[in-house]
């Protein structure tokens, strides 16, 4: 196999590890990054959250073409995929509907109630 192809078939890979894992549109996720909700969810040190400033660049990432995807955009995409697994295993009991969990989940990209 050459590095190109192995280039290509990660980008690939990353690419649809990254489908599977933001499944809000664009549109929806810059509406929900416009709540309060969204705002008030995840860690930051005062400042914006690391998921609302990463909510920020997804909705930038799903309407770049693939082809324009540079290696510091496929790289925040697989970040991207390790969060949305990480905390799709730490689900809480229970409602989820208002819950912090699915708030700060949303602003990844994935709504776990779709």
């Amino acid at each position: 196999m050459t590095a190109a192809k192995s280039s290509g078939e990660d980008r690939d890979e990353t690419r649809k590890a990254f489908g599977e894992a933001v499944n809000m549109t664009a549109a929806e996720l810059e509406k929900w990054l416009g709540t309060e909700e969204s705002r008030s969810a995840g860690q930051s040190d005062g400042g914006e959250s690391v998921g609302h400033a990463s909510g920020r660049r997804i909705v930038k990432l799903l309407r770049t073409r693939k082809d324009d995807l540079t290696e510091d955009d496929l790289a925040h995409m697989r970040k991207v995929v390790g969060y949305v697994h990480r905390h799709l295993a730490q689900r809480p009991a229970g409602d989820v509907t208002g819950s912090a969990w699915r708030h700060s989940l949303m602003n990844w990209g994935h709504d776990p109630l779709k």
